[in-house]
């Protein structure tokens, strides 16, 4: 009998440990039990998560919005007090009409200094008719005073009215030199004039951003977290206010690098959700990340060190959800999933392109 016991005893032990053995494979995935599902809780819903400040300073005047309210794109959050900005507007428009008053001054200025170029050359024409005159009386009277026939006194005047309509002649092309340089100058300041005017005109229109500023507006579709913003507080450019949550989501599962072989993009994947119940909904691959999360990490970790242990690291995919799913849009950014990929699976892709996974796998 004792021996008969003894080996019930040690049949039930070997029973126990091979079960033990086989439980463990199980867990671990390894043969005989190895599966063509990879799985992950190491899996977040994510998306896109904008953060409302304000460009300018002021006092909020209006919260038109409440906490984890619906938005559309465009629509007025806050309203910032903008006496102090319509009275910059105000002061840069009359800046902008001064540079344009001067402007304009200069464009008269310039058809002045044509005018006075036209009777300038006027003048001078005027100059050149005497000066010729003069030297055709002369050019009579010379050879009339070397024969006697005319008077020294005579001769003399002829002598002189030439004279007197050359210097009229320069002082003429003189004037008409100045005219023609005061034109100069008014187009040279026309120059300076103009770009006073397009400062000025950018600081309206600068002035006008601010205004437009003061109404805090939804930047797209969402839905809005905790409201900050509160009437009559101070805010300066970057103060947060709120926060908007756009409605386009997705799911990051950060597997570990042992199981990607075989996953490729557009490949169905299943997952769980804890805040659903465990509800199961699917989607399907959309890309991988470039590296292992540990090279995104703000301390990198240096691994040239005696007493190194391989550790696996975590590849994040990132996965799209399949659209038409009630529970889908229960989802929200940070809920925790568990993901299952059958690496078994084609991809949609190859489906709908005919490749095989072999081809796929020796592309990438």
């Amino acid at each position: 009998m004792p021996k008969i016991f003894r080996s019930a005893s040690t049949i039930l032990a070997a029973i126990a440990g091979f079960a033990g053995v086989l439980l463990v494979l199980y867990a671990w995935r390894l043969p005989p039990f190895t599966s063509t599902v990879q799985s992950t809780d190491n899996a977040y819903v994510r998306g896109q998560v904008t953060i409302i400040s304000p460009q300018l300073a002021g006092y909020v005047n209006q919260v038109l919005v409440q906490d984890f309210q619906h938005v559309k794109a465009g629509q007025v959050l806050v309203t910032i007090d903008s006496r102090i900005y319509e009275q910059k507007l105000e002061q840069a428009k009359a800046t902008l009409a001064s540079q344009q008053a001067a402007l304009a001054n200069s464009a008269q200025k310039q058809r002045s200094a044509e005018a006075g170029i036209a009777s300038s050359q006027a003048r001078v024409e005027s100059a050149q008719a005497a000066v010729t005159q003069a030297e055709a009386t002369w050019k009579r009277i010379e050879p009339l005073l070397e024969r006697g026939v005319t008077t020294q006194s005579q001769a003399d005047q002829a002598r002189a009215t030439l004279d007197q309509a050359t210097a009229s002649l320069h002082g003429a092309q003189a004037a008409l030199e100045v005219s023609r340089q005061d034109l100069a100058a008014t187009l040279v300041n026309r120059q300076s004039l103009e770009a006073a005017v397009q400062g000025a005109q950018a600081a309206v229109r600068l002035a006008e951003i601010d205004m437009q500023n003061t109404r805090i507006l939804a930047p797209e579709d969402g839905q809005l977290g905790e409201i900050g913003a509160r009437v009559g507080q101070y805010v300066s450019a970057g103060t947060q206010l709120m926060s908007v949550v756009a409605e386009r989501i997705w799911i990051v599962a950060n597997f570990k690098e042992t199981q990607i072989p075989g996953m490729k993009i557009g490949q169905p994947v299943t997952f769980t959700v804890d805040a659903l119940d465990h509800a199961q909904l699917s989607g399907h691959i959309e890309r991988f990340s470039p590296a292992a999360g540990s090279e995104f990490s703000v301390i990198r970790t240096d691994n040239a060190t005696g007493n190194f242990t391989k550790v696996a690291q975590r590849i994040p995919v990132r996965i799209a959800i399949d659209p038409g799913q009630p529970l889908a849009e229960r989802l929200a950014p940070g809920m925790s999933v568990v993901v299952s990929a059958d690496t078994s699976t084609e991809s949609s892709d190859a489906l709908s392109t005919g490749t095989t996974p072999q081809a796929q796998a020796s592309e990438r």
